[in-house]
Parts: structure tokens; C-alpha cells; sequence
């Protein structure tokens, strides 16, 4: 029986455990803090779960549905952190009674690679093994300037966990972490700006949809600063940045740090000679470490900081060890952004396709022409794709709107297929849906919409 040892218990390690004893594998699965890591306890479960009370509260309050009058609506922090709570206990202790079921074998403690078969656990001795999985995620990146250290200044884990809702909150970083805490805040009334350097916010996500998002934030009450560098803070909170049109000053009663992770690496790695490149584990295609038998998944080896992709990622290292083939696409891996409207994407962003040479085609369509969305309220957005001029094989798709992290998976099959956006435009969708919006997009790439505009190149 193969034997693998696991350092990290987050998406990535306990999905790869799991695989490992479903496949036969002796697992043992080591992680100094709670089963579920940073995703489950302290990141993108009690996020979305203070998420959706805040839109539910924004939309109450609004009286966004015409004809429904929902009188006064208050918000209670305690009661909402709680239920916070409970879900990310339920899906903890769910974790922790499948890993029991598939006899996983449970370490808490560090743990430090001794040497490419073996691990050290504090407390516990050593664990010797045929493949060892580094699955140990990120941490939040601090910026260092005057006034980084002070009290008033948290990072996202802080922010998830503070007894009320603050009057005001200045954010650092633009990017997921730092939009989506802004839209949270926000939405319980919080006075909200974003603090951002580089020239656009949600700099991953293609052009259009990141100037979108920052429309609708800013309808939104939020005030955004791009291209500004912070410079230092004040105890009375004063943030102080520069910018090309000059300096500014934002006061607020809490800071937040969301200037985006860096990857958290095991005791060791330097001594096994592990080669690593800014921060992160380096890996072959098959997640192998340029040490035999040693692997990385996950946050740790830098590639894609997303939680599914960890989770992949730690399957695929599974079954290259127990077959020594997988199934891992990388250029099929989703990521989503819970704002509202929600923002999703998969494959080659329009700049990216430029960049690479590619004759393509686009194909976008407004959820102003959708009647679900219209009934819903939800008219912001739109679906974009992106195909081969000439054979119509799909490259990228981006969509915001309403339920687009959920219909981002269509997409992505059609993609990890080498499918073309004919196969999706010949698709019956139900009616009346938002997926028919991605249909639309899809006879829009080659010819018009039904109900929207001719595609352009």
C-alpha cells in the first residue's frame, strides 16, 4: 500500500486525503490549525456567508422589488456573525467526519520535511512516506510604512471577526479580496473607499468587466482611487497616498489590508533543496517538486490562489502518484468574484488573446436584454466570449450579472471540450433564464443574438 503524507489541511490537502483513501492510499494529513484551512474557517465560506446577509439587507432596505414594502429593516451583527458561525462549523465537522470515514490519519502540530520521504510533527515524531503533498496556502501580504502596525489596521481574518459594523473603512487593494469586503461593508451602510495602485481595480479580469465593476461600486456609494500609493497612516486614522494628480487624505474609524497573499511554505523546503521562485514552490506539470516524491498544490505553489483550484490541483498530484497520469487543465480553471452583480470568468481575457497572437472574435450580450434578469432587478451586466475567428473554438468567457459564478461551469466545459460557441448557440436553454444570455453571446459570435446586437472583431 502506498503511503502519502499530507502538510496542510485546507482545500487542497484534505481533497487530496480524501482521493488518496478513496484510491487506496495510506494517508496521513498533518495541519497546525483547524481542518478546512483558510477557505473554510477564515476566507471564502464565512465571506460569502456575511455576503449574502448583506445583499439581502441592501436589497430589504432598498425596497428593490416594486410592490414590496418590507417596512423598517434592521441588521444584527451578532446574530448574522453567528450564523456565520454555525455554517462554517457544520462544514468543518462535515470535513472532519468524511476524513474519519476514509480513515485518514490526523496529525496536529507543525510539521517540517526531513527529507523527501519523511516529515517531522512536533509532539509526534516522524512520518515516513512514499510521496509527500506540501498543501500549506497563503497568508495575507502586509505592506510595510508608517503606520502599518497600528491597531486600527487589520487584515481580511480581522475583518471577518470584528464585533460591529464600522461607519467607515478605507481599503487597501483593489483586487478580489478588497472589492468584495468593500461591497460586503457597504451594503450594511458603511462609508467605503478603495485605495488602489495599479490603474484599474480587479486587475485579473478582462478590461471591460473590470470597468463595469467599477461602475457599479461606485453606484454602489463606494469611492474607488486607482493608481495611488499609500504612504502612511495616522493614529486618528488618516491614510495618506500619492497619486498622478496629487496627493490625497481618507479618514476612516478601521483600515484594511487587502493587498492579496503570498504563499505560506513548510519548515524545510530550503534544506531539501525545494526549488522556489518569488515565494513560491516551483512545479512541473504534474505538481512535482524539482525534489522526487515531493509535491506542492494549492496557494503555496503560486500558480492560482483559488480554493477549486487547490482542490484540483491536490487530485491530480493523487492520481499522478497512485497512476502517474491526471486529468488537470489548467487553462479550464474558473474564478469568480462575489460582488453584486457577480463577476465571473474562465480562459483568455480579450488583452490576453491580443497578446497571444490569437484571431479572434467576440461575442457580448447584455442582461438588459434578458427577461429573467429583467424581472429580477438585475439588469447590470453582460456575457462575453471569446473564439477562434474561424473555427469558433471557444478561448474565453467572461459574464456579469446575476448567478454568473454558477454559469461560469457551462463555459468551462464547453472549454475543457475544445468545444465551439456553436455547440453552446445550438443548445436549447430554458426560457425564461439567465443562461440564455451565454446562448445569446454564443449566435453573437459568428452572427447576431436573437435579442441583441452583431458581433464585432
Amino acid at each position: 500500500m502506498t503511503t502519502i503524507t499530507i502538510l496542510g489541511a485546507g482545500p487542497g490537502g484534505y481533497v487530496a486525503a480524501l482521493r488518496a483513501a478513496q484510491m487506496g492510499a495510506d494517508v496521513h494529513l498533518i495541519d497546525m490549525g483547524q481542518v478546512g484551512g483558510t477557505c473554510l474557517n477564515v476566507g471564502c465560506i464565512p465571506t460569502k456567508a456575511l455576503l449574502h446577509a448583506g445583499d439581502f439587507y441592501h436589497t430589504a432596505s432598498a425596497g428593490a422589488v416594486p410592490g414590496v414594502d418590507c417596512g423598517a429593516v434592521t441588521a444584527d451583527w451578532d446574530e448574522i456573525q453567528n450564523h456565520k458561525g454555525l455554517i462554517v462549523h457544520e462544514l468543518v465537522s462535515g470535513v472532519e467526519s468524511l476524513l474519519r470515514a476514509y480513515k485518514v490519519h490526523m496529525h496536529h502540530g507543525r510539521a517540517s520535511l526531513v527529507s523527501p520521504n519523511s516529515v517531522s510533527v512536533e509532539n509526534e515524531g516522524t512520518l515516513v512516506s512514499d510521496a509527500v503533498i506540501i498543501a500549506t496556502g497563503s497568508e495575507p501580504v502586509q505592506l510595510q510604512f508608517p503606520g502599518a502596525d497600528l491597531p486600527l489596521v487589520i487584515d481580511s481574518t480581522q475583518a471577518l471577526a470584528i464585533d460591529h459594523v464600522p461607519s467607515s473603512l478605507t481599503i487597501i487593494g483593489g483586487g478580489v479580496i478588497g472589492v468584495e469586503f468593500a461591497t460586503l461593508f457597504a451594503d450594511f451602510g458603511t462609508k467605503v473607499a478603495i485605495v488602489e495602485m495599479l490603474d484599474e481595480i480587479l486587475p485579473p479580469c478582462d478590461h471591460d468587466v473590470a470597468t463595469l465593476a467599477h461602475e457599479f461600486l461606485i453606484e454602489r456609494g463606494i469611492s474607488i482611487h486607482t493608481g495611488a500609493k499609500v504612504t502612511s497612516i495616522s493614529s486618528d486614522g488618516v491614510l495618506h497616498a500619492v497619486t498622478q494628480s496629487g496627493d490625497i487624505e481618507l479618514q476612516s474609524e478601521l483600515v484594511l489590508m487587502a493587498v492579496g497573499r503570498k504563499p505560506r511554505l513548510p519548515d524545510g523546503v530550503t534544506q531539501l533543496g525545494i526549488a522556489c521562485e518569488k515565494g513560491a514552490i516551483k512545479v512541473n506539470d504534474n505538481f512535482e517538486t524539482s525534489v522526487k516524491g515531493v509535491y506542492a498544490i494549492g496557494d503555496c505553489n503560486g500558480l492560482l490562489m483559488l480554493a477549486h483550484v487547490a482542490s484540483s490541483q491536490g487530485e491530480a498530484a493523487v492520481e499522478h502518484i497512485l497512476t502517474g497520469k491526471h486529468s488537470y487543465n489548467p487553462n479550464v480553471q474558473p474564478s469568480c468574484v462575489y460582488t453584486n452583480p457577480e463577476i465571473a470568468s474562465v480562459g483568455l481575457t480579450e488583452d490576453q488573446a491580443k497578446q497571444q497572437g490569437f484571431d479572434y472574435r467576440c461575442g457580448t450580450f447584455s442582461m438588459a436584454g434578458n427577461g429573467k434578469a429583467m424581472i429580477e432587478g438585475s439588469v447590470e451586466g453582460f456575457v462575453k466570449l471569446i473564439a477562434d475567428a474561424d473555427s469558433g473554438e471557444l478561448f474565453g468567457a467572461h459574464i456579469v450579472g446575476p448567478r454568473a459564478t454558477d454559469l461560469i461551469s457551462e463555459l468551462a466545459m464547453v472549454m475543457s471540450m475544445e468545444g465551439l460557441v456553436d455547440d453552446i448557440a445550438n443548445l436549447t436553454h430554458p426560457h425564461p433564464t439567465i443562461s440564455e444570455a451565454v446562448r445569446e453571446a454564443a449566435k453573437g459570435v459568428f452572427g447576431s443574438p436573437i435579442h441583441g446586437l452583431p458581433a464585432r472583431r
